[in-house]
């Protein structure tokens, strides 16, 4: 096959930390790995990171993947959570460009890959597991690039992540996995995912100290008694029957207040 070209479409008017190292570590393997990745629709006000920009391996394009490939479409191969048929070895030969809608990695799926669905390109899906931007490019590319079978490659799904002595978080993806059973994640997104959830418990309080292993119900008497809480994974907010921070999916001490 010719040397296949990996597309995400910005989506957001916006770049944040996530997105960023999930770029970057896009990049950095499709050129170690002769391939080709290119950033399309990036706003021209969009103001690039410094180490984003210097990565080697990112091309970005201000144009839409519709004008970049006018000349091709029938050569552009949508990944997408709804297609009917999965991704296979095979499409690494019918296919030159393999076009992902960013940010796939929502929870839950907001579906923005139904942007572009409308633009009529074939697609194909990786499977029936969300995954985040940086692991459908890489499956994509062991499938068709390295020719691995979608069902051979290995997996972790939602992985815990410690978070301190008293939190961990199941991150809500499929994610590659490595040489040492861990999931493939971008350099430098444990400390953001980390330092995010410090940042979203700054509030003033006060351990209670049950950890939690199967959360009960928000609202049972007996929880807020007993001074066991869930957490959801990057949104606080305050529940009047227990007196404090609620996030559901992290699994860690009830602060109260």
């Amino acid at each position: 096959m010719t040397q296949p070209t990996f597309v995400v479409e910005h989506l957001d008017p916006e770049l944040g930390p996530w997105s960023t190292l999930e770029y970057a570590c896009i990049a950095r393997e499709s050129h170690d790995r002769g391939a080709r990745f290119l950033l399309s629709s990036v706003p021209t006000e969009l103001q690039m990171p410094a180490d984003l920009a210097a990565t080697k391996g990112l091309e970005v394009e201000h144009r839409s993947v519709e004008e970049v490939f006018a000349d091709r479409k029938d050569k552009v191969c949508l990944l997408d959570p709804s297609a009917t048929a999965e991704l296979s070895p095979e499409d690494g030969d019918t296919f030159e460009v393999f076009l992902f809608g960013g940010i796939l990695g929502d929870d839950p799926p907001r579906d923005r890959t139904s942007e572009l669905r409308k633009k009529g390109y074939v697609g194909r899906r990786l499977g029936p597991k969300q995954m985040t931007t940086d692991t459908a490019v890489r499956v994509t590319r062991l499938v068709v690039h390295e020719k691995i079978p979608l069902e051979e490659i290995q997996y972790v799904d939602y992985p815990e992540l410690l978070i301190n002595e008293h939190e961990r978080t199941e991150m809500p993806f499929r994610y590659v996995k490595d040489a040492n059973e861990q999931p493939i994640m971008p350099d430098g997104m444990v400390d953001l995912i980390k330092k995010d959830a410090d940042n979203d418990v700054s509030v003033l309080c006060t351990p209670y100290s049950v950890l939690v292993e199967d959360p009960p119900k928000l609202n049972d008497n007996k929880v807020a008694e007993e001074g066991l809480g869930v957490f959801q994974w990057g949104v606080s907010s305050f529940d009047s029957d227990l007196g404090g921070y609620i996030r559901k999916n992290t699994y860690m001490d009830l602060w109260l207040i």
